[in-house]
């Protein structure tokens, strides 16, 4: 595929043109908006746009999560239970958040660079922090709240 968008197999022309289409585009002034480079598929782009608002829609369901754990939860008998299950996942949205954006950004500069898609780091960090705090959530579960 990469090398597809290398060779301007991918879209309609391998070489941007002017609007008279009699020669070369020139590159866009500062004041002009900065558009996909013709080199790659639209839906290259588009398709990492989703991916950025998908992580962002996991961030607030997080964040969410997160605080009516905190707030709405009844409490355990270990002071401060709610928190931990409730804290790590408002600061994982918080973190999916920010490095989304980041890897949005590391995905449109290899795109329009022809270079192959950086690693995300978000995957593994997402597994390791849901699965630590289920373990608390279970371990806090089965000593019980009150009234149980």
């Amino acid at each position: 595929m990469v090398q597809a968008r290398r060779t301007g197999a991918v879209g309609s022309s391998s070489m941007p043109h002017d609007d008279q289409g009699d020669g070369p585009a020139t590159k866009p002034s500062a004041d002009q908006p900065v558009v996909a480079s013709p080199s790659i598929d639209v839906r290259f782009s588009y398709a990492n746009e989703r991916t950025f608002l998908a992580w962002n829609r996991t961030a607030l369901a997080l964040v969410t999560a997160g605080l009516a754990i905190t707030q709405l939860l009844p409490p355990f008998h270990v002071p401060g239970g709610r928190r931990m299950i409730g804290i790590p996942l408002i600061v994982l949205g918080i973190v999916i958040a920010l490095a989304s954006l980041r890897q949005w950004r590391l995905n449109e500069k290899a795109m329009h660079a022809g270079e192959p898609l950086p690693s995300s780091p978000l995957p593994v960090l997402v597994a390791l922090v849901i699965g630590i705090t289920s373990i608390t959530a279970l371990v806090l579960a089965a000593i019980g709240g009150p009234g149980s």
